[in-house]
């Protein structure tokens, strides 16, 4: 998809200078790219247009400057922007200047038609692995989405990267075994109930521990100076453990 803006060429950069901008009804820019940095104002309304469109991102956007003094016409593409988080208003944009000549790498979204998978409709679940697709090509040949037809999948089936139809003239950057959509089992509710109980902790138990940390060796100094103390300790014990002299035992007197 194609879009044409005019946009101004600006002077002031800043924030003060692009807080102006905004109060006046105007979104700053940059447009990079082809070895130069231009500073741009924009329509809110004309940028909102590209960002509602399916095309997002890839669309191509085809410049009328306004007060430049290279060339008026210019190629690009939305390369990124800033929304502001409470109002939804777009307060700036970055675009990057592509050459018609020249290809480029960008990320395509990926777009499930065919309807809902065979396998869906018996039960299973749907996983939508890759929501995007790196890809290099022509900027004239830059799709707005790769499509893949998942309707013919059953359960346990899935469409790789390498499976994927390649439009002419585009060539894909991700590794091809990577899985792009596919269509798992249900999970019975035997195994989800095992799963949810298996972490849970019996009632009253207390939680194992799984290690200990190792016992600190006492300071060479504090070895020294208790092995004295253990010493005198062990002496009191000794002398503590001599037993008391027996009584003599006296003879009965014998009767004359």
């Amino acid at each position: 998809m194609k879009f044409d803006l005019a946009v101004e060429v600006r002077e002031r950069s800043g924030k003060g200078a692009a807080r102006q901008l905004r109060r006046s009804g105007r979104v700053p820019a940059v447009l990079y790219g082809q070895g130069e940095c231009l500073l741009l104002t924009m329509k809110p309304d004309d940028l909102k247009t590209i960002l509602r469109s399916h095309a997002g991102t890839t669309a191509l956007i085809s410049l009328t400057v306004n007060g430049a003094k290279a060339k008026a016409k210019r190629t690009a593409l939305l390369r990124d922007y800033q929304v502001d988080p409470v109002t939804g208003e777009v307060l700036h944009a970055d675009l990057f200047e592509v050459s018609m000549d020249k290809p480029i790498r960008v990320k395509v979204p990926v777009q499930l038609t065919g309807g809902t998978p065979a396998g869906v409709k018996e039960g299973g679940v749907l996983h939508h692995n890759l929501r995007e697709l790196s890809i290099e090509c022509l900027p004239s040949a830059l799709p707005d989405a790769i499509q893949v037809d998942a309707s013919q999948l059953a359960i346990g089936q899935g469409i790789h990267v390498r499976e994927v139809p390649k439009a002419e003239g585009i060539r894909f950057l991700d590794d091809p075994d990577q899985m792009v959509v596919s269509v798992a089992a249900p999970m019975s509710e035997a195994k989800l109930e095992a799963l949810l109980t298996s972490g849970a902790a019996e009632p009253g138990k207390e939680p194992e521990v799984i290690g200990k940390g190792k016992e600190e060796a006492p300071a060479e100094g504090a070895e020294k100076a208790a092995a004295p103390a253990a010493e005198a300790k062990a002496g009191e014990k000794k002398e503590s453990g001599k037993e008391a002299p027996k009584a003599e035992k006296k003879e009965p007197e014998k009767k004359k």
